[in-house]
């Protein structure tokens, strides 16, 4: 109950006697607090001491750091900007005998990296009783010893400092002995002799007390034998033994020599030394030679340990008179410990368009030496866009020195060197991996400035043109390219109708067929489009161009049949041999060889009579027309193209050998309907009335020719005109692969266009004379009379060959 109520109150009075000392010292803080508090105890308030606000803790990752391997004495508590304990702190065990304690701790905020040094004072509690090495102190003295003759105890030894350590002993009563008490010793002085047969022992209790509050007390009894003889105990040289001692000194190294001298003779002058009180973990690092006085080194020496040890002597001769002397050993300090590279804080992560000189890392070093061995300095290596700028005490800022790119490099290898400045230099290195995250920053980019591609037409729907193929070196989703079709057109209709474009492989595939007589190239865009946020695009052109498929067959202007009516040629009877007789005319809406036709008789009336222009379609005579010739012939004409396979077709040419209407039989016998009878008459009238006029003009007009030129001329060389109701719809050859560039002159034709038998006077032109721009598309109005403005002889010669009448029956 007395030691509980004696630790209770001891208790309370620490608590009581907390004070919490603050001052600001270039920047640091101040704490004293007393040892041995409880966890989660407050120290102190940080926010309010520092003028912080609770947020700004927070938001800084504020946080205290300790030199070294220490525990963690204190910690913060952010929702509160409290300091508080975490850890017992024994200052015993902290600074030993020192009389100041002071634990240093380093107050840490980043962004930016700010450093406040805290002191943590720790002050000494009373919680250590004085304490003397063993229980029994064994003593002889002689009973002839004198009056005055003082006898060493060794001192009591209490962990605690200043008023909390020893501070008085107190001996028994007894008749015989006295304590004396200075500075360096406790010594019984022999008050009254002694008498060996009247008391041969005498048991004394000695009581060492602290100054503490409450205070502290230990005890030991010391023994006394009365003896005979021994009237001198041994005397040290010196009162006070110090040595220097170098750290890692290997054991079994003399550290120092101590030395005692005895008066007496014999077994009372033989002296023994051994260690007074000693600490347990003092015990094991040195020891001494009984005889020789010689201390040892048996244990590790470190520095970083402890600087310096205090050690008791006894000397004590054969019949047990001691003396006491104090060795001091200090350590001295060797370049035993390569810095230390601590990683307080790192961003990883680095996003890489932050700018040159942001803080990614703090780092702190720390060498446990001292003096120029904890001198330290870092270094970092070449080649990265890293530098280490010193901050406060030994902290380094890690930042950026340049523009990151992760496309280029994604990851760093950053080593951090420190070295100290000891002889020789101790050095440690440090591997920080940094990793560099994306940022969409670089669009897709296509393997080609353009795409082509090539199809034939009549291609199947869904079939693939070609493929496009963008690549983005940015990561994951800021790298995923997806395509699309740019809104266009193509011939007037969207583009999305002909073509469709895979999103995420770039084929593009053709929606529906193709005709290469519609259109044979055209161009659209294709999108490529990244995932990341924004979004990042870039274009590409594609031209698609179709070839031609032989998927038309060749359609026969002239002549056309209408119904169930044909066209009738009149050749001359006079007509010779090689007379151009009429002509086929054909086109294909097809190009290159596919629209290269060639004309082929199939079938006629007289085989040897009629011969075909293979390329001109021209139907000429390869004799002179003889009367034993049929005045009917019928040629049955194949046009074929050049394609594979080749597509042809074919048509009736109707000729009557005659130089007069009125000699045909069948046209006397031609009846119409009662409807149209009248009107018949009239134009078969007029037919062989104008007939007959322009025969006897050409015949004259030949005659006169004739004589001029004093060579045969042709009297038939002109053929037909082609209307433009016989060409097929939206034909047109702009780049000259069609059928119809060959020039050939008809200088004037005679037609019935009608079942009404209208005559039709067309003015002459020639082929020749069109504008390069002209295309069968536009109507005969828009040719101008080529001729209007020749010679009178050329204009009338234009009628030499315009005896053919065309007749439909």
């Amino acid at each position: 109950m007395a030691d509980k109520g004696f630790e209770s109150l001891r208790l309370i009075l620490c608590f009581a006697s907390f004070i919490v000392t603050l001052h600001l010292v270039h920047g640091d803080l101040s704490y004293s607090i007393p040892e041995e508090m409880k966890r989660d105890s407050v120290i102190g308030n940080l926010a309010k001491d520092l003028g912080f606000d609770l947020r700004t803790l927070s938001s800084r990752n504020a946080r205290v750091d300790f030199e070294g391997t220490r525990k963690r004495y204190c910690d913060i508590n952010l929702s509160t900007g409290e300091l508080v304990t975490s850890e017992r702190m024994d200052r015993e065990s902290l600074c030993g005998k020192k009389p100041s304690c002071v634990v240093k701790v380093d107050l840490v905020l980043e962004n930016p990296l700010e450093l406040h040094r805290l002191s943590l004072h720790v002050q000494d509690v009373n919680d250590n009783s004085p304490k003397f090495r063993e229980n029994l102190i064994e003593m002889e003295i002689s009973e002839s010893a004198d009056k005055g003759n003082r006898f060493s105890i060794e001192e009591a030894h209490d962990a605690d400092i200043g008023q909390n350590a020893v501070q008085r002993y107190s001996l028994q009563k007894n008749d015989n002995f006295i304590l004396a008490v200075d500075s360096n010793k406790v010594e019984l002085v022999l008050e009254n002799t002694l008498d060996r047969e009247r008391q041969n022992e005498i048991k004394l209790l000695l009581t060492a007390l602290d100054g503490g509050s409450p205070q502290r007390s230990g005890t030991v009894v010391i023994h006394v034998t009365v003896l005979d003889a021994n009237d001198n105990a041994p005397v040290f040289s010196q009162a006070v033994y110090k040595a220097s001692l170098p750290e890692n000194s290997p054991p079994d190294t003399i550290v120092i020599n101590v030395s005692a001298t005895d008066a007496d003779e014999g077994v009372n002058g033989d002296v023994t030394y051994q260690f007074g009180h000693v600490a347990d973990d003092d015990g094991n690092v040195f020891s001494i030679d009984p005889k020789t006085g010689e201390i040892r080194v048996t244990g590790v020496i470190d520095f970083e340990e402890r600087s310096s040890f205090e050690m008791r002597v006894q000397a004590k001769d054969g019949l047990g008179l001691t003396s006491y002397a104090k060795v001091i050993i200090d350590v001295t300090d060797m370049n035993d410990n390569a810095p230390v590279i601590y990683l307080k804080s790192l961003t990883n992560p680095i996003p890489e368009n932050v700018s040159p000189g942001t803080e990614v890392g703090i780092i702190n070093v720390q060498d446990r030496d001292s003096e120029n061995n904890r001198q330290v300095r870092c270094s970092i290596q070449q080649g990265v866009p890293f530098k280490l700028v010193p901050s406060i005490k030994n902290y380094y800022s890690l930042v950026t020195t340049g523009q990151l790119d992760r496309e280029l490099v994604s990851d760093y290898n950053i080593t951090i060197t420190a070295t100290d400045e000891g002889s020789p230099p101790l050095s440690s290195s440090k591997t920080v991996q940094l990793s560099v995250a994306d940022i969409n920053d670089n669009p897709p980019v296509f393997e080609e400035q353009s795409y082509s591609a090539y199809v034939t037409e009549n291609n199947k729907p869904g079939s693939t043109l070609c493929s496009v193929t963008a690549r983005d070196p940015d990561w994951r989703q800021n790298g995923t390219v997806i395509y699309s079709l740019l809104p266009g057109e193509v011939n007037g209709a969207p583009v999305s109708s002909y073509l469709s474009v895979n999103g995420d492989t770039g084929a593009i595939h053709a929606v529906r067929s193709f005709d290469y007589e519609q259109f044979r190239s055209f161009k659209f865009h294709v999108m490529a489009r990244d995932n990341g946020s924004p979004p990042l695009s870039s274009n590409v052109t594609v031209s698609v161009f179709i070839s031609d498929v032989n998927d038309n067959s060749p359609q026969i202007l002239y002549p056309a049949p209408e119904g169930n009516s044909f066209m009738t040629e009149l050749v001359p009877k006079a007509a010779h041999g090689g007379s151009l007789v009429s002509k086929v005319i054909a086109v294909d809406a097809d190009s290159g060889q596919n629209a290269w036709l060639s004309y082929h008789i199939v079938k006629s009336t007289d085989p040897g009579l009629f011969t075909i222009g293979l390329h001109s379609g021209e139907i000429r005579t390869q004799r002179d027309i003889s009367e034993s010739d049929s005045m009917k012939q019928n040629l049955i004409v194949a046009v074929k193209d050049n394609g594979q396979p080749s597509l042809s077709a074919t048509c009736s040419m109707y000729l009557l050998i005659s130089d007069n209407l009125a000699e045909v039989p069948e046209l006397k016998d031609i009846s119409y309907d009662e409807k149209n009878s009248k009107l018949t008459s009239y134009l078969i009238i007029a037919l062989v009335s104008v007939s007959t006029f322009f025969l006897t003009f050409i015949i004259i007009i030949l005659g006169v020719r004739f004589c001029r030129r004093r060579k045969p001329r042709l009297l038939f060389d002109g053929a037909v005109a082609i209307p433009s109701a016989y060409l097929p719809p939206n034909y047109a050859d702009v780049d000259g692969t069609g059928t119809l560039r060959s020039a050939y002159n008809y200088d004037a034709y005679l037609t019935t266009g009608s079942r009404t038998s209208d005559f039709k006077f067309v003015t002459s032109y020639n082929d020749n004379t069109l504008p390069a721009d002209q295309t069968l598309r536009k109507s005969p109005s828009d040719f101008a009379d080529p001729f209007e403005d020749l010679e009178p002889s050329v204009e009338v010669g234009t009628f030499q060959s315009a005896s053919l009448l065309t007749m439909r029956f």
